[in-house]
């Protein structure tokens, strides 16, 4: 037996139509009920009974959990349709919208995968003395707890351990702290009066599960707020520092951390040879979570936030989101929209929020107007990593505009990077940042929103977000005959060489990290791929005639999948063998530079060996009086005659 939906119009508040959502979603339906979180409990229980269901309620979830739990049976599913859908101005045309939602909630989600950490519950308190003896007298009952004062508090309990310094470093996440202090004095708790300090010294080290910083100063991390295990607060809030201690003793135990991210080394552009070329991830990581290691960076899983930034502006796709992966979001969208094309829709609008923006939009259904009926919801843990890959392809399945609505705490930065680019790509009007705090200025804003026409075929786009991006853009720009331009810093786009710079020495060929440049292994020829080309500015750097030039573009013509010559020139043929080796206009300004002038050409035979292949050039070095490669004379084998015959002779 499939997934049954039990449908509830919440006391005839908003109309529904059982047999069209059942028609649009393939999947079996309840009759309307009115009230069945109260007088129809009995009905629910009945129909959760016969097996998988998901109520159309998300304010009385704990209700229906409650009951499961009562039945004995697996805790049901449950979709909000009356707040994002059938709470509106434009209520009695949302059935379509009610489809599209019911059929998303129907779609399995991948697990992100995670590891286990361990907090024992060894604290470690940075502060005032008086306010954190306070906090460790209460903590330190069944707690391990270490504090270090920043004044010159005497403790009178010997429940804790106190030390006096500076913290030089602080490192890790929840269960794996470590510092490193500076002036680090202990206490001699021996004689009599005050307690005596040791002499300070340098370079200590400590290891905790959780800090507690009630210094009021700078944070000793990047984007304290998202570092888990690290608590800070005011110590002149007396309400902070209290809501901060229960907190406190919540972090003892074994959770799961998710594996926000995934890493392929081999895939980052990071650097090469020592030559530093894409660094998008290091700086826009609000957390400090990703570092250099060589020619690639490393991710420490226990700092990342899981904002998603990383995988967003990732030129490569080294760096992949995995809460959800990109594929479990092309599935929602594709669903979204297809089902509610299928129910009658025409022109569905994507709204793409958080679980700040799902509140925003219950304000506005249970007080305002509420969304309109053609805007489609689609609720993410994080949006910041909504790139232009995502909206690109959300256009791509038939949305006819992409909306991202920002809350108080989005990280901005690549969300303002991507935009740009997905609008450089799909033209103006069709995505966009909301940032508008008030629930009903944001309806009003939807309700006055132009939208334009959707793509008459939609596509599926499939394949890493490079691929998606592509595919996605070639069903936007299907009369583009030239290259879309792009903005800087974009990661597509062509490389232009100076030909008359470039000596062919390939030094950019050896660099770079993704392949689009190429030799040729017959003749002296630069080819490039552009659909390769991660605009990383490596070759540009490293090129010694500063020849290379970036041009940020995206080509949607088949061309940019096969290689193109950016510069070739005729080879040098060996005057010895014949043998074509090197370019033939180096070999000749070689000559015209060195023959007759450099004292290691003096001569025309030294000069000639400019001319020849590294064989013959090896061959005639050989037959050289002043061969560089000759040893002494072999001595001469000695034999029992010629002692015999030297005997004779005296």
């Amino acid at each position: 037996m499939g997934t049954k939906f039990l449908l509830c119009d919440c006391a005839g508040t908003q109309a529904m139509d059982a047999e069209e959502i059942a028609s649009a979603c393939g999947t079996a339906c309840s009759r309307v009920h009115s009230a069945l979180c109260t007088t129809e409990l009995e009905a629910a229980a009945s129909l959760m009974r016969d097996g998988d269901t998901v109520i159309a309620c998300g304010q009385e979830q704990e209700v229906f959990r409650a009951l499961a739990e009562e039945l004995n049976i697996e805790s049901p599913g449950f979709v909000d349709l009356r707040d994002r859908a059938g709470w509106s101005e434009q209520g009695a045309n949302a059935m379509p919208k009610m489809a599209a939602l019911v059929a998303e909630a129907l779609l399995p989600q991948p697990i992100t995968p995670s590891v286990d950490v361990f907090s024992e519950g060894t604290y470690f308190i940075i502060g005032p003395g008086e306010m954190c003896f306070d906090l460790a007298e209460r903590l330190a009952t069944t707690l391990a707890v270490t504090v270090l004062v920043t004044d010159d508090a005497q403790p009178m309990s010997r429940a804790y351990d106190v030390v006096r310094g500076q913290v030089r470093s602080l490192t890790g996440a929840l269960g794996g702290f470590s510092l490193r202090l500076d002036g680090l004095q202990q206490i001699e708790p021996g004689g009599r009066g005050a307690f005596a300090w040791s002499e300070p010294r340098d370079g200590a080290k400590s290891v905790c599960d959780i800090v507690i910083d009630l210094t009021g100063g700078t944070p000793f991390v990047q984007a304290p707020a998202k570092r888990e295990g690290y608590l800070r607060a005011d110590p002149k809030d007396a309400v902070a520092v209290e809501r901060l201690a229960f907190e406190a003793v919540q972090l003892v135990g074994t959770f799961e951390k998710p594996l926000y991210v995934r890493m392929e080394e081999t895939l980052c552009a990071h650097s090469r040879a020592e030559q530093v070329a894409c660094t998008n991830c290091l700086e826009i990581c609000p957390t400090g979570a990703i570092t250099p290691a060589g020619e690639h960076v490393t991710i420490d899983p226990m700092i990342c936030a899981g904002c998603g930034e990383c995988a967003a502006v990732c030129p490569s796709t080294a760096i992949t989101y995995e809460d959800p992966p990109v594929s479990a979001l092309l599935s929602r969208m594709h669903i979204l929209a297809r089902t509610y094309r299928r129910a009658g829709g025409t022109v569905p609008r994507l709204l793409v929020h958080d679980a700040h923006g799902a509140e925003k939009i219950r304000l506005a259904a249970r007080f305002g107007r509420g969304l309109p009926a053609d805007v489609i919801p689609l609720e993410l843990n994080v949006i910041s990593g909504f790139g232009h890959a995502e909206m690109l392809a959300a256009l791509a399945h038939g949305f006819a505009r992409v909306d991202v609505l920002l809350a108080p705490t989005t990280e901005r930065d690549a969300l303002d990077q991507e935009l740009a680019l997905a609008q450089a790509i799909a033209g103006p009007g069709k995505v966009g940042l909301m940032d508008e705090a008030d629930p009903d200025t944001m309806a009003d804003f939807l309700y006055a929103q132009d939208a334009p026409l959707p793509l008459a075929d939609p596509v599926l786009p499939l394949g890493n977000r490079r691929q998606i991006a592509r595919l996605s853009a070639q069903a936007l720009n299907p009369q583009a005959e030239a290259p879309l331009p792009l903005p800087e810093q974009a990661p597509y786009g062509a490389v232009a060489v100076n030909t008359d710079a470039c000596t062919l020495c390939l030094s950019c060929v050896s660099l770079c990290p993704s392949g689009a440049l190429v030799d040729n292994p017959d003749k002296p020829q630069l080819n490039f791929q552009q659909d390769a080309c991660l605009q990383c500015g490596l070759c540009k750097g490293i090129c010694p005639e500063d020849a290379i030039a970036l041009v940020p573009q995206l080509d949607l013509s088949d061309a940019a999948l096969s290689q193109q010559v950016l510069n070739e020139e005729e080879p040098f043929a060996c005057v010895e063998c014949g043998a074509l080796f090197g370019v033939k206009s180096t070999v000749e300004r070689i000559m015209e530079k060195l023959s007759g002038t450099h004292p290691m050409f003096a001569t025309s035979d030294k000069a000639r060996m400019i001319q020849m292949c590294d064989n013959c050039r090896v061959n005639a070095q050989f037959q050289m009086q002043d061969n560089p490669f000759q040893s002494n004379p072999k001595p001469k084998v000695v034999t029992t005659e010629d002692y015999f015959s030297k005997r004779k002779d005296h």
